[in-house]
């Protein structure tokens, strides 16, 4: 019997991969995101991806997710807790409240939520476990300049993965991250004209194929429950990490 994947922020860039890397690898993949359309592009790619629309940040629509997850596939083995967002780089004093809290709701308290109801089942269904894996970033290590709302939201990632890793032990849960470095997507299409760099310079920085995220994360998905990789870092190989700054 095919193990059940959900992977959040399917519609686009390195949910969509993961989606189509897991699908091809045998998971029954539940793709969400806020719009459907994007979701059923992503299934014509996956082979049948079963996509649901959720806000993440809104409680109701996570519970009717998981609700419909239930009553679909009964149980739920993977997580990948993908979806993210944020604003564009301002210094720190510049930044205002509200797009703190664009970038919190989606990134900290979304994971959050998804996490946790995630958590929920797994722990009550029979046989109990699954495993939760974290979208971190470079960013969970090292800001980049204008970038709090962001860096702060990863650093705090890297928390609960560790909290969740350690609150599943009883239940059969295991919980990883992996931290990204410039996966070309929607997000990294403006490095190759420049990137803010910490000595105040716009430099263009490489980028690599977010298929090899895609592959990361289903071999994360694939180990027994007795093995995890609590963190993996896949970057492109010269982009400023070592060394930034």
């Amino acid at each position: 019997m095919s193990k059940i994947a959900l992977v959040t922020g399917a519609g686009s860039g390195i949910g969509r991969n993961s989606a189509i890397a897991l699908a091809k690898a045998g998971f029954q993949v539940v793709g969400c995101g806020r719009r459907q359309e994007p979701l059923d592009e992503t299934a014509e790619m996956a082979d049948g991806m079963d996509g649901l629309t959720c806000d993440v940040t809104d409680e109701s629509s996570v519970d009717a997710m998981f609700a419909e997850i239930a009553k679909r596939h009964d149980r739920l083995d993977v997580v990948f807790n993908n979806a993210g967002n944020n604003i564009p780089p301002a210094n720190f004093g510049e930044i205002e409240l509200d797009g703190w809290k664009t970038v919190m709701d989606v990134n900290l308290n979304g994971a959050f939520l998804i996490a946790n109801r995630a958590y929920r089942m797994m722990r009550d269904q029979d046989p109990q476990g699954g495993r939760i894996i974290n979208n971190g970033s470079i960013s969970a290590y090292v800001p980049r300049p204008g970038s709090a709302p962001y860096t702060a939201s990863k650093h705090a990632i890297t928390g609960l993965t560790r909290t969740i890793a350690l609150d599943g032990r009883q239940h059969n849960i295991a919980c990883g991250q992996i931290d990204i470095g410039n996966a070309a997507s929607h997000m990294t299409e403006a490095m190759s004209a420049g990137v803010p760099q910490a000595d105040g310079t716009m430099k263009p920085e490489p980028t690599m194929d977010v298929a090899h995220v895609g592959n990361a994360v289903v071999h994360m998905a694939s180990l027994p429950l007795d093995a995890n990789v609590l963190f993996m870092n896949v970057m492109s190989t010269a982009m400023p990490f070592v060394g930034r700054g």
